[in-house]
């Protein structure tokens, strides 16, 4: 399993990267693989709309279930990875890299600290 060590994680196995106030957010590794071949994502959202922690950013669709991806911190749509409906396998091959989902600009920074570095989550897949 892979855990880059320059992410966040939230419980519900979305990981996101901080550059200033900027977060870059996708579904983890783990999340992927227990997902197995994904068929299809729907996005729930627009650009420029405002949301909240734990609101639905989208669905998730592959051949052992359907599965909601949430935001794991608050902000401002700036741009959606269009490209992963078309590419949805991308997520399957490379969720950190080109299998990102959206880019938002942060509104409470403290809700970072609600998230785990990669030890603990590490550790949180390895007990369910």
């Amino acid at each position: 399993m892979n855990f880059p060590k320059d992410l966040k994680y939230a419980k519900t196995d979305e990981w996101v990267k901080v550059e200033g106030d900027i977060a870059t957010i996708g579904i983890s590794d783990y999340a992927q693989s227990q997902l197995g071949d994904i068929v299809y994502f729907e996005f729930a959202v627009e650009p420029d709309e405002e949301v909240k922690a734990n609101q639905t950013l989208g669905s998730v669709d592959s051949a052992k279930a359907t599965a909601e991806v949430n935001f794991p911190v608050s902000g401002t749509v700036l741009e959606i990875n269009e490209s992963i409906t078309d590419d949805v396998e991308v997520l399957n091959q490379d969720p950190y890299g080109k299998g990102w989902l959206v880019k938002i600009k942060i509104s409470d920074p403290a809700e970072l600290a609600e998230l785990m570095d990669a030890e603990a989550y590490e550790a949180y897949c390895e007990s369910r």
